[in-house]
């Protein structure tokens, strides 16, 4: 079993800590659910991330009370990108799928999230309505990027309209959508080695012709998945698992 992660928001100065013979103390929501809910002891190991790459090996010293854990921590590493960056717009899902899709995504390995506001999305997000869904994908994103043992969490953007995703897609060194009708495979497509890779995932009904024309301006060619027709929920995590193992990031 791998070590667990947790999140803190800044190591603070290194040169501190290490002076200190390497203490470092875990407290807040991270420290009480290290020490309260997953009852570490002594001489356990752990990893410490900001979610952005910066990660430390450390072990477990002591606990104080219920929500401080004391740490032995000898130096902080730094994961770089990996290459291509797979960016994953998904059009937003009925009900509680949304959060399935990023975290089954993050688990994948997937670099950014981008919801879109599909003209065929049942799902809208306005006001505060939205605010409160955007704040739930990105603790998800956290949250499974903790379980997955992911030291670079990915980011979770603020949601796009079709123009703005058209615009995106036409920075992109792959600009994928995935569509059932004329397509071709994903499987063969020409992938690039590093750079950009950006995937729309539709909504239930479909990407609307609208919506291809725009993207098909911005560069960007319609790809199929298999035989299946997936949920959207599911089709983002499926395509990026295909698409990391053919650029070898799963190697």
């Amino acid at each position: 079993m791998t070590a667990p992660v947790f999140v803190v928001e800044t190591f603070g100065t290194f040169e501190n800590t290490a002076a200190d013979g390497g203490r470092f103390v875990l407290d807040g929501p991270e420290g009480r659910h290290a020490v309260s809910v997953k009852r570490l002891h002594a001489g356990e190991d752990v990893v410490l991330t900001d979610g952005a790459g910066r990660w430390a090996d450390c072990v477990v010293l002591d606990t104080e009370g219920k929500d401080r854990l004391i740490l032995r921590m000898d130096s902080v590493q730094e994961e770089a990108p990996q290459e291509p960056r797979i960016t994953v717009v998904q059009a937003l899902p009925k009900g509680d799928r949304g959060e399935l899709a990023v975290e089954t995504m993050t688990e994948t390995g997937v670099d950014a999230i981008v919801p879109w506001s599909a003209s065929r999305c049942i799902t809208q997000w306005k006001g505060e309505r939205g605010l409160k869904a955007l704040g739930k994908w990105r603790a998800t994103a956290r949250e499974a990027g903790k379980q997955s043992r992911r030291v670079r969490f990915p980011e979770v953007a603020d949601a796009l309209s079709t123009k703005q995703v058209a615009a995106l897609l036409g920075t992109a060194d792959l600009a994928a959508v995935l569509h059932e009708e004329g397509s071709e495979p994903l499987a063969t497509a020409d992938l690039p080695a590093a750079g950009h890779i950006v995937l729309v995932v539709g909504p239930e009904g479909g990407v609307s012709p609208d919506e291809l024309a725009a993207f098909a301006d911005a560069g960007a060619k319609p790809y199929r998945l298999g035989r299946s027709v997936l949920r959207t929920s599911t089709a983002g995590t499926a395509a990026a698992a295909l698409l990391l193992g053919r650029t070898g990031r799963w190697s």
